[in-house]
């Protein structure tokens, strides 16, 4: 289970990188917005507009990823846990003293 859970989270987080580059940048279409091409339909500071699929798609991807993270955090936390269970008590372990070496 823990196995799939990394390999969902890995090819999410390559996804996410992959949507990331895909994407255009905020700042490309700047050279429109300052007097080139149509600059009417963008402005500087104006909205946005509907999101794009790649957004929607990349915000998809993020909600998987942090499941994923929250997913497999707890699933460590506890199997850290029972490990502690069945271990050996502290006081049954030894620790040998090495003697001092003149110097």
């Amino acid at each position: 289970m823990q196995n799939t859970l990394i390999l969902i989270h890995i090819l999410t987080a390559l996804c996410i990188i992959a949507m990331v580059l895909i994407q255009q940048g905020k700042g490309a279409s700047m050279g429109a917005t300052f007097g080139g091409g149509n600059g009417g339909s963008n402005s500087v500071f104006g909205s946005r507009g509907p999101a794009s699929f790649l957004f929607k798609l990349t915000a998809f991807f993020v909600v998987i990823f942090f499941t994923t993270s929250l997913m497999i955090g707890h699933s460590i936390s506890t199997q850290g846990h029972a490990t502690q269970k069945l271990s050996v008590p502290v006081s049954q372990h030894t620790v040998p003293v090495l003697p001092e070496t003149p110097h």
